[in-house]
């Protein structure tokens, strides 16, 4: 009997992850959840269904009549409404974490003080506020410092809620304003002193204890050409052969370790072990590699540089993942550089154009769609 694997999301890299599953050796039927039609994912599908995918009941009731060997959570979203722990609690195993586990994703305090708690390097200076006492006193201290500051939502935001002095916000009154808006959807802030350097991506896949990872890739947010604009969750991204011209391997071995060192903690923090991916947004700075966020899945765009050239079969490394045997399985990639490049409405991302055609030409490139109808 044909392995069976469920699939749960509608983005661009639910695209490709459904890409690298029916591309293994094991020639696995997928069945796929998502809020929307995705072209890439219907086509790979033996069967699919449209639902609330922050549903558990909704997702748990598909997943039941179709009975996979195992799923895959693609987005943040489902994980934070507990959508992992219902399908686990009904039997089938999961490709990501537990609602508890992603809260390293869904709080970025719980992501600092779990660092600070226990003595992981890569934090920056930061506070967290519940209020407005007290934040205009540390804005100040950051700007005396000559640090600069950032504000973080202390939620998920799909990549847009995070404000920089200079980019987005003028100075102190600005990010007073500012935090004043996050206050009033979310439980707190987080303000963290301005880290300068070169950004860079470590998509790691681990099984809680065992720690795989993919190239490091680099994504650029801003919506507009010379990295103007807004923030998005990312117009396109790139890898090298190896590293990246900035990097050199101790970058890509102090993050690693950050990475080994949260999955350790999680499991203390816990009693939990944390199954799926882990993806580090970091940062080389003069005073070394610091961590700016994790995520608990695959980056987007970033998946789409990493998962078309792993040679090592996705399908097995998800089995190795839920049955806690990672270190059985090394990740293995093509030596090849990639680019990705997303195609957007005008508009985007404040106030895209909607049901506008897009013609792809012919060209040598993959195509991956999100958002998008054929």
């Amino acid at each position: 009997m044909k392995m069976r694997v469920l699939l749960i999301g509608k983005s661009a890299r639910t695209d490709v992850i459904s890409e690298a599953i029916v591309r293994s050796r094991r020639k696995p039927l997928l069945f796929a959840a998502m809020d929307a039609e995705n072209p890439g994912v219907l086509r790979r599908s033996k069967e699919f269904c449209v639902a609330n995918t922050n549903d558990a009941e909704a997702v748990l009731a598909f997943a039941e009549r179709v009975e996979p060997d195992f799923s895959i959570i693609d987005p943040e979203d489902p994980i934070a409404h507990g959508v992992s722990d219902a399908l686990e609690k009904a039997g089938i195993s999961c490709v990501a974490p537990s609602k508890k586990l992603g809260r390293l994703e869904s709080s970025k305090s719980f992501c600092r003080e779990l660092l600070r708690k226990h003595g992981i390097e890569g934090n920056p200076e930061y506070k967290i506020f519940s209020s407005s006492k007290g934040i205009e006193n540390w804005l100040t201290e950051l700007l005396e410092a000559e640090k600069g500051f950032v504000v973080k939502p202390d939620g998920l935001t799909g990549g847009k809620g995070v404000k920089v002095l200079g980019d987005h916000l003028r100075g102190v009154e600005d990010a007073l304003d500012y935090c004043g808006e996050v206050l009033a959807k979310h439980a707190s802030v987080v303000i963290e002193e301005k880290l300068e350097g070169e950004e860079f991506s470590l998509q790691s896949l681990t099984d809680g204890v065992t720690v795989r990872d993919c190239p490091p890739v680099q994504d650029h947010k801003r919506a507009f050409e010379n990295d103007e604009g807004p923030n998005t969750g990312g117009m396109g991204s790139y890898s090298s052969e190896k590293l990246l011209p900035f990097m050199n391997a101790g970058d890509v071995e102090a993050a690693h370790a950050i990475t080994e060192k949260v999955a350790a903690a999680l499991l203390k923090e816990t009693g939990a072990k944390y199954g799926g991916v882990l993806y580090g947004g970091f940062i080389c700075t003069a005073q070394g590699v610091r961590l700016i966020e994790y995520n608990v899945r695959f980056g987007d765009p970033e998946a789409m540089n990493v998962l078309p050239i792993m040679k090592t079969d996705f399908v097995d490394v998800c089995e190795s993942i839920i049955n806690g045997k990672l270190d059985e399985t090394e990740l293995r990639f093509e030596s090849a550089a990639t680019v990705c490049k997303y195609a957007v409405p005008d508009g985007y991302p404040s106030n895209p154009v909607r049901g506008a055609l897009l013609e792809l030409g012919k060209t040598r490139a993959r195509h991956y769609f999100g958002a998008v109808r054929e």
